[in-house]
């Protein structure tokens, strides 16, 4: 039985990631809208009324937009922590959702969904209760982090060990500092509840990188103060001078605009 993973959009602009088997289907964030969704579902060979489940890792617009029209659409149940959900209930972000697909996640505690089993974990960012995922399936560990503030303890000991992994690498540092952003924007972004440099990626991926990791997916770019082959070269140059082996690992970009190609894992 084949594993799949597919980035269907990654950037400030929106953010979803098809995780998948034969059986089981689910979506880590929906933060395009349905009809991108649904379209960037069918370059999985997923039908939407196949979904088995929304996983939200916090309540930020590009993570949430598409969430609850899919749910009323196709009667998918939507995972996210009980801050999170308080906030959307608050909020009307995602609109009318039914009781019976509201599902609360905890950090720490996995959830199964069929045959596949989700750890939601801590990030540090400026939302209510923000997580990343990682998701398990047969011998496999696919995991999202992104909207990463700075690097925990708690975040390495997460994504390690994983086979396929989407992490954040937002900005370049100079571009950020010189670019059009006001001051509290900037300051924000380069907080410890902001987001990840491609510095401080590169050097992340560096102490936690192992033989396991089969695909390296850089996310989340922004794109003001960033360009795709900055981060690759940035994030590689450091690989390298950590003599980290990359042929056994593939540094690659997710998307902003376009579905990534559909990675699959037998």
């Amino acid at each position: 039985m084949s594993v799949k993973f597919c980035p269907i959009a990654s950037g400030s602009s929106g953010n979803s990631v098809y995780i998948g088997n034969k059986d089981t289907h689910i979506l880590i964030d929906a933060g395009i809208s349905g009809k991108r969704i649904e379209a960037g579902l069918s370059v999985a060979g997923v039908p939407c009324e196949n979904l088995s489940a929304i996983f939200i890792t916090h309540e930020h617009t590009d993570h949430i937009q598409g969430a609850g029209i899919l749910s009323r659409r196709y009667d998918v149940p939507i995972y996210a922590t009980q801050k999170t959900w308080h906030r959307l209930e608050h909020s009307g972000a995602i609109g009318a959702v039914k009781h019976k697909n509201k599902m609360v996640i905890y950090s720490g505690e996995k959830c199964v969904v069929n045959d596949i089993q989700v750890m939601p974990f801590d990030i540090p960012h400026d939302a209510t209760e923000p997580v990343g995922y990682s998701v398990f399936m047969e011998d496999y560990k696919l995991t999202v982090a992104t909207d990463i503030g700075c690097v925990t303890d708690n975040l390495k000991e997460n994504i390690v060990d994983s086979d396929i992994l989407l992490i954040e690498s937002n900005h370049d540092i100079e571009m950020l500092k010189n670019g059009p952003y006001p001051y509290h924007l900037k300051k924000r972004v380069l907080s410890d509840v902001g987001h990840l440099s491609n510095v401080s990626t590169g050097h992340l991926l560096g102490e936690i990188i192992t033989n396991r990791l089969k695909y390296i997916y850089l996310g989340h770019l922004s794109e003001q103060n960033n360009r795709p082959l900055i981060a690759l070269d940035t994030v590689g140059n450091i690989l390298q001078a950590k003599k980290v082996d990359m042929n056994k690992t593939k540094l690659m970009l997710a998307n902003r605009s376009v579905t990534s190609e559909v990675l699959k894992l037998a």
